[in-house]
């Protein structure tokens, strides 16, 4: 299923529908502020298996990150941070980034595995968010990469759709993507390590 929503305003009516559809375990592919993801809601466990699969990789070996609708999933699922790393991190969210930082307990344990981290995106896109928002806790996110290496990723939502609406039960359409991924920043330390350069230019 293809559906389209505008970030301006995306239709509740739609968000509810693929609220529902995630409760039920099943996948999503999304807009986020850099290239489209394939997601499931966290907490369900034979969804995230099934996005593991599909990446050819164990769920505990995986670096799949969290996408969140806002900073209060932080510390439900992130151990405390300094000041000055939250003031950074505050300064460049919502935006193109994942943030890397120390795991708690409150993260599904089927993700953790020997890992003591967590990746963290707060996307500057209403739509997902809205998404989020409505379910009431983050969704796994992963890149939907493209079998093309000189393209990497694909960013026409139709051609997403064409591609995997066989796996996927709803694809959406939020206009054009991105190429380049976010940027990744370990602060598990405290300390700020720039592990990939994305589309974000880290402020401090």
């Amino acid at each position: 299923m293809l559906v389209r929503l505008y970030n301006e305003n995306p239709n509740p009516r739609e968000i509810r529908k693929i609220v529902d559809i995630l409760r039920d375990g099943g996948l999503i592919i999304y807009p986020t502020d850099t290239v489209y993801g394939l997601g499931c809601d966290i907490t369900n466990s034979k969804a995230v298996e099934k996005v593991a699969r599909w990446k050819g990789i164990n769920v505990e070996k995986s670096n799949f990150s969290f996408i969140c609708s806002d900073f209060s999933h932080l510390s439900v699922y992130t151990k405390p941070i300094s000041n000055s790393v939250f003031k950074i991190i505050k300064k460049n969210l919502p935006g193109p980034f994942t943030f890397i930082l120390e795991a708690n307990n409150n993260v599904p344990k089927y993700f953790k595995g020997k890992k003591k981290t967590v990746g963290i995106r707060i996307p500057d896109n209403n739509i997902i968010r809205e998404i989020i928002s409505e379910l009431g806790n983050p969704i796994v996110s992963t890149s939907i990469h493209d079998e093309d290496e000189v393209l990497e990723y694909t960013t026409d939502p139709e051609l997403i759709h064409e591609k995997f609406e066989s796996f996927v039960d709803v694809v959406i359409d939020g206009g054009q993507g991105e190429r380049i991924p976010s940027t990744i920043v370990d602060c598990s330390n405290n300390s700020i390590e720039i592990i990939r350069e994305g589309k974000g230019k880290l402020e401090y």
